[in-house]
C-alpha cells in the first residue's frame, strides 16, 4: 500500500474519532482552512511532555483562563506561574515557559515563527516540540515523533530494533507518511491512534484503521513492540526536610534556586540530597524528627525525605527561608514533593486557635 493511501485512511479515520481537547479545533475547522492558535499549541505540547492528556487538561484551562494570550502569560509574576504549575512536575519546563513566554511577546510581536527551524530558536522548545507546532498551527509538513508515534511505526512496520537506537529508523518511517497536505491533523491522527487503539498494552488491532498493512499484527508481534533497552536501576538519595510554623500560623518556607530540581518552586527548607546528607536546621528550636519519611521519584532517582517538626517562637530569625502567613499559604502550589512532606508534617501540629471574635 501506498504511502500517500496508508496517509489518507488514518486521515479519513481522524475526521470521524478525533479526540475532543480543549486546545485543538475540530477536524471540520481543519480542513476549512481555519488553524489552531499557536500559543494554545505551544502550552499544550509544553504541558503534555512527560505528563498524560488527562493530568493536563485542567492545568491547561486554568492557565488559558488566567493568562489568555502569550502576551499576558510574559507579564505574570514567576512565583504565580510556578505555583499553578506545582503538580505537573519537570519544573524546568515551567521556567522555560515563561522564558519562551517573554522571547515571544518581546522580540516577535506576540507571534510565535512559524516555522520548525524558527521555533527551535526559542527557549524550552526541542525538535519535537518544534516540529508539533510548525505543523498543527502552521500546517507545514513536520514529521512529528513522541512515543504514541514510535509505538505505532515500530508495529506498522514490525521494528524489532531496541528503543533509542530505533528512533532514526521510525522517524524516517513516520516522514515517509506525513502528508503535505494536513500534516497537522495527521499528525493528531497518529498520537490519538497510539493512546487510544495502538496502545502500550493489548491493541485493539481488530478496530485499527491500519489492520490491513500492519506487519505486526500479521506476524503476531504486536503487543512485544516496541523493544526498548534495559533501564538501569535508579540509586536513591536522601535528605531532611524542616517544618516550622510560627505561633500566628506563619509558616517557614523558602524559594529553592532558580537551577537545579524544582527550580524557583516554593518548598520547605532542608538539607542537600545525597547518599549521607548533613542536618541544616533552618532556625534554633526543638526540632522532632517525625515518624515517616515522604517518598517520590524524579526522572533520574528516588528520594526519600526525613522530616522534622518545630514550633518557632515569634521572634525567630531563619538563617533560611521566609515566613509565609498562614492566610497566604496554599499547600496546593507547592511541588509534589513538598506537598508529600506537608501532609506527613500536618498531624504533628495543633489547629491554631481563632482568637477573633463574630458579634
Amino acid at each position: 500500500m501506498r504511502d500517500a493511501e496508508m496517509s489518507q485512511i488514518l486521515l479519513d479515520w481522524y475526521d470521524r474519532h478525533a479526540r475532543d481537547l480543549p486546545w485543538r479545533i475540530s477536524p471540520d475547522a481543519s480542513r476549512a482552512g481555519i488553524r489552531p492558535d499557536p500559543y494554545r499549541v505551544w502550552l499544550s505540547e509544553v504541558m503534555l511532555q512527560q505528563t498524560t492528556v488527562a493530568a493536563v487538561k485542567a492545568y491547561f484551562e486554568r492557565f488559558i483562563r488566567l493568562w489568555p494570550t502569550v502576551s499576558d502569560l510574559a507579564r505574570a509574576e514567576d512565583a504565580a506561574v510556578m505555583a499553578e504549575w506545582a503538580g505537573l512536575g519537570y519544573y524546568a519546563r515551567a521556567r522555560n515557559l515563561l522564558k519562551c513566554a517573554r522571547v515571544v511577546a518581546g522580540e516577535h510581536g506576540g507571534a510565535f515563527p512559524p516555522t520548525a527551524e524558527g521555533l527551535r530558536q526559542l527557549p524550552g522548545i526541542g525538535p519535537y516540540t518544534a516540529a508539533a507546532i510548525a505543523a498543527i498551527a502552521f500546517g507545514a509538513q513536520a514529521t512529528v515523533v513522541d512515543g504514541n508515534v514510535e509505538r505505532v511505526m515500530a508495529r506498522l512496520f514490525d521494528e524489532h530494533m531496541p528503543l533509542p537506537k530505533a528512533k532514526p529508523i521510525l522517524t524516517a518511517h513516520a516522514a515517509n507518511l506525513t502528508p503535505p497536505e494536513r500534516a497537522g491533523d495527521y499528525a493528531q491522527a497518529v498520537m490519538d491512534l497510539g493512546a487510544t487503539i495502538c496502545t502500550p498494552r493489548s491493541p485493539a488491532c481488530g478496530i485499527c484503521p491500519w489492520r490491513n498493512p500492519c506487519l505486526a499484527r500479521q506476524r503476531g508481534t504486536a503487543a512485544t513492540l516496541p523493544k526498548k533497552e534495559p533501564k538501569k536501576a535508579k540509586p536513591v538519595r536522601f535528605g531532611y526536610a524542616y517544618v516550622g510554623r510560627r505561633a500566628d500560623g506563619a509558616w517557614l518556607l523558602e524559594t529553592r534556586p532558580e537551577r537545579g530540581l524544582l527550580g524557583g518552586m516554593l518548598g520547605w527548607p532542608g538539607s542537600e540530597w545525597g547518599d549521607a546528607p548533613d542536618p541544616a536546621p533552618p532556625a534554633e528550636a526543638e526540632w522532632r524528627l517525625l515518624g515517616a519519611e515522604a517518598r517520590h521519584t524524579f526522572t533520574h532517582f528516588h528520594l526519600r525525605l526525613q522530616i522534622l517538626t518545630a514550633e518557632l517562637p515569634p521572634s525567630a530569625k531563619p538563617a533560611a527561608g521566609e515566613f509565609l502567613l498562614a492566610r497566604e499559604f496554599r499547600p496546593s502550589a507547592l511541588p509534589t514533593v513538598m506537598r508529600k512532606v506537608f501532609d506527613l508534617a500536618s498531624t504533628a501540629f495543633q489547629p491554631i486557635e481563632n482568637t477573633s471574635t463574630n458579634r
